[in-house]
């Protein structure tokens, strides 16, 4: 169908699209348009995307073309699309491999497809401290260890590389997928994980095994990443969040693969083993030596970048900004940094970067030399809060796959949710600290909103038979709903040990509700959890919601509905970055229900 005034789309010359959400292919046109759009805002009745430079080279890259864009748009607009925005579209997808990174005889090279263009970069100063000698008019050599960041400073030119340079055979390894689990139970790859795994590896061609796959949180990640290594048949460095979730990987790859235990490493602060599977933290890889201290055998000389789990209070500072902030050129990134040397220190075959979308500055640094190594992003969403995801494109890979979290929900692999925001009221006597507070603590004292416990107990009675989380940014907030609810409690102080033993209380189902604070974010696996209650966050923070709501998709054994609810303080700060974060459950097609506090209590009371 051309464009009609029936169609519920309206696209603009400034490069947005309105999206009518009451129209009977709102969904539809919703779910075209994530391919190659990004959603910007999203209330009540219209919502707006936005075409961008790297949302279009992305949809490039995982196989849409130019008339694909350009006909989802003109099948779903009210009126002619403005000619602007088609030409825009053709022009920026054509420029994606128009320039070509190539090898020959142990060289690398950069190609044009025409003299003009390699003129300009040639005269882009940029640019032009990786260049070696002119090929002819449209080639030049390039140093090797830069293969990265002229991909880098090429793609902020409005310029995608196409990289065909290929790739360093690591060591071998073989590695088979079990068709029984050690665990009993049979095993078979589901469909969608097979696409991606596919996408990712293109055959073992050099247009593949780099790139970046984006499914929910419940969807098997791990499973995707472990047919990479099958099909690498190559020693592999995964690089996970935390311990948890390192031990996490090592289980499914023994359950799961023929590999044995002494084949599979733990490169941690407690272990440095390297093994033809070597599973590292985010957390070891940004230890740095603190040069104000004097050394004191191992551990005294060692300050390490806290992972996100532990930093429960500190508001929007996180691991990955601080580590952003250590150095603002390559030689100061690399001074200090006790482990980053473990990506050369064995002939890898292939890197998986677990949460990709919080890869750290120092990560990225290196990741920028070692081009030559097969690498596996995988993530929930792609967005960043640093905006760095152009830089994601560049030294990880082009999105080769994302896979809608509302399509996997009616095929029934991750659980039905419905998501609900419950506006509390701030208490009389804290309006006035609020009123005078500076943002920063305005933001604070709405999320610690005491009456938010009120609205917890009123949960907590309608979802008595239920396995509860409750997820919150700051310390003493936890610790006082802990106190006052008689739960658990975890946060980055828990000692591991401790953290598996409650884990595994909560699974077996002996306790039925378990308080947590940022540790939940990142690659938990509570499959029966069905309900999360969001008391705090990271100010609009939407990569945050996307972990948090992931904690309750495991699919249900008795096909039960999920349930997150967010709770926020109404009229304040608190409420104004729960929209943003809102933006991430719009864009994956989750619909949710505002209602005021009273109104919960009114249906508790109801029903009991």
């Amino acid at each position: 169908m051309a464009y009609s005034p029936e169609n519920p789309l309206i696209v603009q010359s400034d490069r947005t699209a309105l999206l009518e959400v009451d129209n009977p292919r709102y969904e539809e046109c919703r779910d075209q348009l994530a391919g190659f759009c990004e959603l910007i805002k999203s209330p009540e009745h219209i919502h707006t995307y936005r075409l961008t430079p790297l949302s279009l080279w992305n949809a490039r890259a995982a196989g849409l073309s130019a008339e694909d864009m350009v006909g989802i748009l003109t099948e779903y607009s009210k009126y002619d699309v403005p000619g602007n925005i088609l030409h825009d579209i053709r022009d920026y997808v054509g420029r994606y491999g128009r320039l070509k990174l190539f090898m020959q005889d142990g060289s690398l090279y950069l190609r044009a497809d025409d003299n003009l263009l390699m003129t300009e970069i040639k005269h882009n100063k940029t640019v032009q401290k990786y260049l070696l000698n002119s090929i002819d008019a449209r080639t030049v050599e390039i140093t090797l260890l830069e293969r990265g960041r002229v991909k880098q400073a090429l793609l902020k030119l409005n310029f995608p590389v196409e990289d065909l340079a290929g790739y360093t055979q690591g060591d071998a390894m073989e590695i088979r997928l079990r068709e029984v689990a050690l665990s009993g139970k049979p095993f078979l790859p589901r469909p969608y994980q097979e696409d991606a795994a596919n996408a990712f590896w293109q055959a073992g061609a050099a247009t593949g095994g780099s790139g970046v796959l984006v499914l929910p949180c419940g969807a098997g990640k791990t499973i995707i990443g472990i047919q990479g290594m099958v099909k690498a048949q190559m020693q592999t460095l995964i690089i996970v969040t935390g311990i948890t979730a390192a031990h996490q990987w090592r289980d499914e790859i023994l359950d799961k693969t023929t590999l044995t235990v002494d084949m599979i490493g733990e490169y941690s602060g407690d272990r440095k083993e390297i093994r033809p599977v070597t599973i590292a933290t985010y957390q070891v890889l940004t230890a740095r030596r603190d040069p104000n201290k004097p050394r004191k055998g191992k551990k005294g000389a060692v300050t390490e970048i806290a992972e996100p789990e532990d930093l429960v209070g500190a508001e929007d500072t996180n691991a990955w900004e601080e580590a952003a902030a250590l150095g603002k050129d390559s030689k100061q990134q690399s001074e200090g940094y006790l482990n980053l040397d473990l990506f050369n220190r064995q002939n890898w075959g292939l890197i998986i970067y677990d949460e990709v979308h919080l890869l750290p500055a120092p990560v990225f640094r290196i990741t920028a030399e070692i081009q030559a190594r097969r690498r596996l992003g995988l993530t929930a969403t792609l967005v960043r809060e640093d905006g760095r995801e152009d830089d994601v494109f560049s030294l990880i890979g082009p999105k080769k796959a994302d896979v809608p979290w509302k399509v996997l929900e009616k095929q029934g692999w991750i659980a039905t949710a419905i998501c609900t925001e419950i506006r509390i009221p701030l208490a009389d006597d804290n309006r006035l600290e609020y009123a005078v507070a500076d943002p920063r603590e305005k933001f604070r004292l709405s999320s610690c909103n005491p009456r938010k416990e009120d609205v917890i107990a009123a949960l907590f009675e309608r979802h008595r038979d239920d396995n509860v989380l409750v997820i919150g940014q700051y310390l003493d907030q936890l610790e006082s709903i802990t106190k006052h609810f008689e739960a658990p409690v975890i946060t980055g102080k828990t000692p591991q040990r401790e953290r598996e033993r409650i884990y595994d209380l909560f699974r077996r189902g002996i306790i039925k509700r378990l308080i947590v604070s940022k540790v939940a974010n990142f690659s938990i696996d509570l499959p029966d959890a069905n309900v999360a209650i969001q008391v705090s966050g990271t100010f609009g923070s939407r990569q945050e919601e996307a972990q948090r709501l992931g904690r309750i998709l495991r699919p249900k054994s008795d096909g039960s509905i999920a349930h997150f609810y967010a709770l926020v303080t109404k009229e304040t700060r608190d409420q104004e970055f729960a929209t943003h974060r809102q933006l991430f459950l719009t864009e994956q097609g989750y619909r949710y229900e505002i209602i005021d506090a009273d109104k919960l209590f009114e249906q508790v009371a109801a029903s009991t």
